[in-house]
Order: C-alpha cells, then structure tokens, then sequence
C-alpha cells in the first residue's frame, strides 16, 4: 500500500476519520480514529473494495510490535524509530 513513514487517512462509513499506524503484511493495514484512538480496525484493499475489520487493542498492540520487531530485525531503523513513537503515543 504506502511507505511505513507516510501518513494515510481514510474515512469510515461510521466512525469518520481513521489514521493509519502501520503495515501489518502485504494486504493488511492497522488503523485507529483518528482522535481517541481506541478503536482500530485492520484494513484491506482489494479489487472487491476496502474492508473495515475491528479489532481489539491487545490485538492491535500485538500487530505493532510484531511490526516493530520485523523493522528491527531488519535494519529499518527510520522507521522502526518512527513506528516506536507512535506505539508510544498509543499505547503508553
């Protein structure tokens, strides 16, 4: 979809603006709304459209740092430090 360090929002038919946290595979992203970021949703788009799929926080905190892990793992520490900002943010 988008680089790791490039800010995407998209519009939820019911809860209105999401932010996109990060990657979570090649079909997959994870968002969250935009303000509380308490709800988040994994995101997939594909011919058939875009796919709204609510998850729970521990599961999302769980894609985040399994990101986190592959950027490090890796050598991505641009964004690793990016992403570790924003899980901070989140979830601290």
């Amino acid at each position: 979809m988008n680089p790791e360090n490039a800010e995407t929002y998209i519009n939820h038919p019911t809860w209105g603006l999401l932010y996109r946290i990060c990657m979570v595979d090649e079909t997959q992203d994870l968002f969250t709304t935009l303000y509380a970021q308490r709800l988040f949703f994994l995101v997939a788009n594909d011919i058939k459209g875009i796919k709204f799929q609510p998850i729970g926080r521990t599961e999302a905190r769980m894609m985040l740092e399994n990101r986190l892990r592959t950027l490090r793992r890796t050598g991505q520490l641009q964004e690793y430090d990016q992403l570790q900002s924003v899980f901070q943010r989140t979830f601290q």
